[in-house]
């Protein structure tokens, strides 16, 4: 077909020649016609037509051969099924789609689309086209369709994307990069800032990469990267937008989540997954990651906020020990002071021999005898009283001190057992950075040499924290401290998903039972207690002793011993103790600990002592909470509070929980909330909601006419003063 033809259809076949050698005027049709064929066959550009109902009339032959298609199948098919506008290409000068355009009857220039007939003929890479048309009209304004023309970009625009995709994503994992999730939380907190709608903000650093890349070389840490991607998409999937920002720094925007049980669970499964050893050029390398959570709008509303108090979350986690998660919260703006001030204060202890070692007894289940004591470190500051290890242990391993800790509590607790009679144990536990240091084995060494303790009476309690790293030197250190005749133990067992390639791997002589799995082994909707006794099967199968940790209750017990557990470490046989008390014990010859604690295990109950309000009907108190558990609180401050009471407890930042009264003492209730609280991530508790700063701020704009009845309960003054009252389960 040649594009004469459709002239001819729309002049009448009228034409002359121009007469001038040189020229053609608008009345030479014949040599103007000419012309357009020379066009279309020097494939410069094509034409292209569609009639009133946007099916196509017209299309140059050479285009019909560039899309591989015949010209007769084309003709008569609406042009909008022929090509589409392609989302990418939206944007940049403010397009419509195509078929937009073409309802609207707009004038087309120079708009990118895609050839979107399907078939055999058409497989292999896309075909785009410049498109530029305009409507026709005839005399009396009734629309006759579009007359244009389109030329092949097919080269120029894989190319722009190309370079596009280079600009926003990064192009060692294929994961956006810092500019496009910057751009993209920018675009999202504006939208969402009108629509009172929330986002999350998660913040991943790698915990020990750079020890890949020194020990494995870059080209592993590359690799390691890649699939470091790989496994955060497959966690995270459709949820939210991931990006890699640089380094071993990554990043995910979750719209609409603001549930602190579920992005709890979701950063513990991230921590977990990315914990598996990771098989790069055949050798297996180890990491680990800490995670920073901000919401908005809670925590902030602006991007540099979100971004900000997710930083400090991530520091605050790292700092916490890391593999760990952490909400953030108001209060971390002064961790970086606090964290100072302790560990000049544990470098002081260190100096003026301040730190202690109790001993908590691991107790033989068939006859209730002491088999090993688990030395456990202590600090009693002189102006903070005594700090958590969970605290300052982190502390030291971020700073030089944790190699002098570690070998002083060797030492001491190797001199310590020289005491105990030879059938006694002493366990010392192993933190990742004293076991990955060059002088482990010399200070294990020095330890039962200067004390004459036998190696086999030597306990170390590694976690699986140690495996991050070089798998060859990780079995080199396992094979040094085995031939010095130690026995090794894994402590805090089955809460990684790799724990089955560690036993597979290392000569460990014990497996130590995780106590989050016996605090909740008496629930009937838990399958911890089947959990218990698939280890204490395997346990046994690998010729392995298995400790089960945390017993507390006579229930718990009872479901461990029925699991054949033979070795049970917890509060219902003993706490801690000192070492003087560990030998006014022995020197009666009474290593035999009967059992004695609750008959049910609760909740575990956190000493808060913290100013909270106390919502009911109109009316708003303030009280001292005392108590805190997952299922309730203690508060001490109100009078006359019937059992059966709703009230809501105003946590602070938009921690609102609601509860009922279960137990009344004086001013003293008991509480039990409607909805659990879950962990926080630093050991403390928090609702899974928090009520928005735009709902909180209507809220106080309703009542400012100030209460319409009278309050029915007593405020009365509290002083720190210890109470007891039960729970509620």
């Amino acid at each position: 077909m040649a594009v004469s033809r459709l002239f001819k259809s729309f002049t009448g076949g009228a034409g002359a020649s121009g007469g001038g050698a040189a020229v053609i005027t608008s009345a030479d049709v014949n040599r103007r016609l000419e012309i357009l064929d020379d066009f279309e066959h020097a494939g410069i550009g094509w034409l292209w037509a569609t009639d009133a109902e946007g099916r196509l009339i017209y299309i140059s032959e050479n285009a019909a051969e560039k899309l591989n298609q015949p010209v007769q199948e084309l003709l008569a098919l609406p042009i909008t099924q022929l090509f589409e506008t392609d989302a990418s290409t939206l944007g940049e000068r403010s397009e419509r789609p195509l078929n937009f355009q073409l309802t609207a009857r707009n004038r087309i220039v120079d708009q990118t689309v895609r050839f979107a007939l399907s078939g055999p003929q058409n497989e292999g890479r896309p075909t785009w086209w410049s498109i530029s048309g305009h409507p026709k009209f005839d005399k009396a304004g009734e629309f006759q369709g579009y007359r244009g023309s389109a030329k092949d970009i097919t080269v120029e625009h894989e190319r722009k994307l190309v370079d596009s995709r280079l600009a926003e994503f990064d192009s060692l994992t294929g994961l956006a990069n810092r500019h496009r999730m910057d751009k993209k939380l920018e675009s999202t907190l504006a939208a969402y800032k009108s629509a009172k709608r929330s986002c999350t903000l998660i913040m991943l650093d790698l915990d020990r990469f750079k020890a890949v890349n020194d020990t494995l070389g870059h080209s592993a840490g590359d690799e390691l990267l890649r699939q470091v991607a790989r496994r955060i998409e497959r966690v995270v999937g459709s949820r939210g937008e991931i990006g890699r920002l640089g380094g071993d720094e990554f990043q995910i925007i979750l719209p609409d989540l603001d549930d602190r049980g579920k992005l709890g669970e979701l950063s513990n499964k991230l921590i977990q997954i990315l914990s598996q050893p990771y098989n790069i050029d055949d050798k297996r390398a180890t990491i680990g990651t800490s995670i920073g959570i901000a919401i908005s709008p809670y925590d902030g509303i602006e991007k540099l906020d979100l971004v900000d108090n997710a930083d400090l979350a991530l520091y605050a986690a790292k700092n916490g020990g890391r593999g760990q998660f952490r909400f953030y919260s108001a209060d971390l703006k002064d961790e970086a002071a606090e964290r100072s001030l302790l560990e000049e204060g544990l470098r002081d202890a260190l100096a003026n021999e301040a730190l202690e070692l109790h001993y908590q007894p691991v107790v033989r289940t068939e006859d209730n005898m002491v088999v090993t004591f688990e030395a456990l470190m202590r600090w009693d500051h002189p102006e903070r009283g005594l700090i958590s290890p969970d605290v300052f242990v982190p502390i030291a391993e971020e700073s030089d001190l944790i190699n002098q800790i570690g070998a002083w509590a060797l030492n001491r607790a190797c001199m310590d057992a020289m005491a105990w009679p030879k059938s006694v144990r002493v366990a010392v536990n192993v933190s990742a950075a004293q076991f990955a240091h060059s002088d482990l084995i010399d200070t294990v060494t020095h330890a039962l040499e200067a004390s004459g303790l036998e190696p086999d009476r030597l306990e170390l309690e590694l976690t699986e924290s140690v495996f991050m790293g070089d798998g060859e030197t990780i079995d080199d250190i396992f094979r040094a401290l085995k031939d010095l005749g130690v026995r090794l133990a894994l402590d805090d067992f089955g809460t990684g998903y790799s724990s089955l390639s560690y036993l597979r791997s290392a000569p460990f002589d014990k497996i130590k039972v995780d106590r989050t799995f016996v605090d909740s082994c008496t629930q009937k909707d838990q399958n911890s207690a089947k959990i218990i006794a698939a280890i204490i099967g395997l346990s046994e199968a690998l010729g392995m002793e298995t400790t089960v940790e945390g017993v507390e209750a006579f229930d718990q017990l009872e479901v461990v011993r029925g699991m054949n557990a033979r070795f049970i470490q917890g509060w219902i046989y003993a706490k801690a103790m000192t070492q003087e008390t560990v030998l006014g014990r022995m020197a009666s010859g009474d290593l035999r600990i009967i059992p004695d604690g609750p008959l049910r295990h609760r909740p575990e109950r956190r000493s808060v002592f913290r100013r909270i309000g106390v919502i009911h009907d109109d009316h708003r108190y303030e009280a001292l909470m005392r108590n805190l558990s997952k299922t309730g609180a203690l508060i001490d401050g109100l009078l006359n509070v019937p059992e059966g009471t709703g009230l809501v407890l105003d946590l602070s930042g938009g921690q609102l929980a609601v509860c009922t009264v279960t137990r009344v003492q004086d001013a003293m209730i008991a509480v039990e909330f409607e909805t659990p609280l879950v962990s926080d991530g630093a050991g403390g508790l928090c609702t899974r909601h928090r009520v928005s700063p735009y709902v909180m701020a209507s809220v106080g704009h309703a009542n400012d006419d100030g209460p319409k009845s009278k309050p029915l309960f007593l405020q009365v003054a509290t002083v720190s003063t210890h109470a007891s009252i039960d729970f509620p389960d």
